[in-house]
């Protein structure tokens, strides 16, 4: 077993955290546009009533789908939206 030490700089540090954190990222990122969400997740995402949310889907704020009595919506669809809101001065918020 070897004992060795191996120092490091911080620069070298730094650079693995910023590599680290950039991987975690596009890991996450690439999950959520694929990431199908129930009505549940959005409004508890949200912090969002029932009622906010139907809402929000009857006024074409947040695109959704229904599969039989189901609601989904999509993740990156759902953040979308927010910034939709966010690029009108948040005139669609309510």
């Amino acid at each position: 077993m070897d004992k060795s030490i191996l120092i490091i700089s911080k620069d070298d540090l730094d650079s693995f955290k910023n590599e680290l954190l950039s991987e975690i990222k596009k890991l996450t990122e690439e999950k959520a546009t694929t990431e199908w969400l129930r009505s549940a997740d959005v409004r508890e995402l949200l912090n969002i009533s029932d009622s906010t949310l139907q809402s929000m889907r009857i006024s074409c704020v947040v695109p959704a789908y229904k599969l039989g009595s189901t609601w989904f919506y999509k993740y990156n669809e759902i953040w979308k939206a927010l910034e939709a809101g966010k690029a009108e001065g948040g005139r669609n918020a309510k």
